[in-house]
């Protein structure tokens, strides 16, 4: 009698059935035109989030960082939320398609000058997003305007669904950096040369300390500031916002925070990023559990 080999604590983990599903249905819609692929997404991902938990998190979320919105608002941003998600995904993937579209973007703020200076000293610019509107609009629509940005991510738990997203963004603009220790070592690099790297700042983590957010104490890093500091780079608050008018996005750069002390620096990306949430509530995802009560 044999027993199976017990599986290596290295091996990646099983393809849940929510992840081949969703590898699925991007799978064919990527066979449709991105015209029809992109709005398509966003009906799949409006249904479906009927009939899942998304749309009780989101609820909750809601309710938690915006008591005072009437019950109506909470139900058009929780039905909202699942089709956004759903078209921003394909729109990721779509790397060639978003690349076209990111060419033809309005970019405006008064972040962009800034920018534009930061690179002719070749001094170091961490660019700081969110879950929201298309993260990936901005990013594409800076590099068509001549910026070198590496993207700092975090892995998905699908090894599937994680390489075909690495795929995607590393087609559509280089350098990408993984979560991970090496990945880390080699932003360091990247900063230390003068580089601009986009990272998103709304994912709740271990070592994060409570910050207010929308009014709420919300576990936020203070790594973005920190890095900032060290490297004498600028932090820039950047977003790519969904419009109803064509061509579909623009996007918005910010002023640089001013450099101070990581805690100050921090709570002021998340005052410009709450102002973005009031002015779109349906554009960010709402339900990374960042409503800690407490950390470590």
């Amino acid at each position: 009698m044999t027993t199976d080999p017990a599986p290596s604590p290295d091996a990646p983990a099983p393809e849940r059935l929510r992840d081949r599903v969703t590898l699925a249905l991007v799978a064919g819609l990527m066979a449709l035109p991105f015209g029809i692929r992109a709005p398509l997404a966003g009906f799949i991902g409006r249904t479906l989030g009927r009939f899942t938990a998304i749309r009780r998190r989101v609820t909750e979320a809601v309710h938690h960082f915006r008591p005072d919105l009437p019950e109506a608002e909470v139900r058009r941003i929780a039905l909202a939320v699942p089709g956004n998600l759903a078209r921003m995904i394909v729109e990721v993937v779509s790397a060639r398609d978003m690349a076209a579209l990111a060419a033809t973007l309005p970019i405006e703020g008064p972040g962009l000058a800034a920018l534009d200076q930061a690179q002719a000293e070749g001094r170091p610019v961490i660019l700081v997003s969110a879950h929201f509107g298309n993260y990936d609009a901005w990013r594409l629509a800076l590099i068509h305007r001549g910026y070198t940005i590496g993207g700092y991510y975090k892995e998905l738990g699908s090894p599937a669904m994680n390489r075909r997203y690495v795929e995607a963004v590393s087609a559509s603009g280089q350098p990408m950096f993984p979560d991970t220790n090496e990945g880390l070592r080699n932003v360091v690099r990247f900063l230390r040369k003068g580089g601009m790297l986009g990272i998103l700042m709304d994912l709740d983590r271990p070592n994060g300390v409570l910050i207010d957010f929308l009014g709420k104490p919300t576990r936020t890093v203070l790594s973005m500031a920190e890095m900032a500091l060290r490297y004498d780079a600028l932090l820039v608050p950047v977003w790519g916002i969904r419009t109803k008018a064509k061509p579909g996005f623009r996007v918005q750069v910010d002023a640089p925070i001013p450099p101070s002390d990581p805690e100050t620096m921090t709570a002021a990306l998340n005052r410009v990023f709450g102002a973005q949430v009031i002015a779109h509530p349906e554009q960010w995802v709402w339900w990374h559990n960042r409503r800690k009560k407490s950390h470590p």
